[in-house]
């Protein structure tokens, strides 16, 4: 009765550790820095008189940060109100990428390439004990080390950011 008891919860354990619970653990495997964790916002004014305060709106803009969205795309570069077209400085880029064709299906493309290449590389990915990256683990050789990348830039002389170790 025992042995059979011990089995079953073996057993249960193995079949739990075949589940497929999707492309890739989104889960933060490091203490790395986390470029999404900061907002910046515009220092809170203050009114001239504290007695006549307007009125409160609420769901509006606030009077610090009355466009939030189009000064974040501005602060990286972009422009809001473009509209999605090209803008004239980038049609040169724009015509460079599609030189050889457009792919109206690159995405299931890709998605099926990839799902090949993960096969052929992870073999025996799908027997596990214990959750892993499995994704980060197939692409292990394709992928860049931040901290030693960013070393062998300041050796080279490029100015770089600093960031936390």
């Amino acid at each position: 009765m025992r042995l059979s008891a011990i089995a079953l919860i073996l057993a249960t354990l193995l079949v739990s550790a075949c589940a497929n619970t999707g492309l890739r653990n989104l889960e933060q495997q490091g203490e790395g820095p986390d470029e999404f964790i900061v907002q910046p916002v515009k220092p809170l004014q203050q009114p001239e008189n504290f007695s006549n305060l307007p009125q409160p709106t609420p769901g509006q803009s606030n009077l610090a940060d009355a466009r939030p969205l189009a000064e974040g795309v501005a602060a990286l570069g972009g422009r809001l109100d473009q509209g999605g077209a090209v803008p004239a400085a980038d049609s040169g880029l724009v015509g460079y990428a599609g030189r050889f064709g457009v792919n109206s299906g690159i995405r299931q493309q890709l998605a099926s390439e990839d799902a090949d290449f993960r096969r052929r590389r992870g073999r025996l990915t799908q027997i596990r004990l214990v959750p892993v990256d499995r994704y980060a683990q197939v692409y292990q050789r394709q992928a860049l080390d931040p901290q030693r990348e960013a070393a062998r830039y300041r050796r080279a002389g490029v100015p770089t950011p600093t960031a936390p170790p």
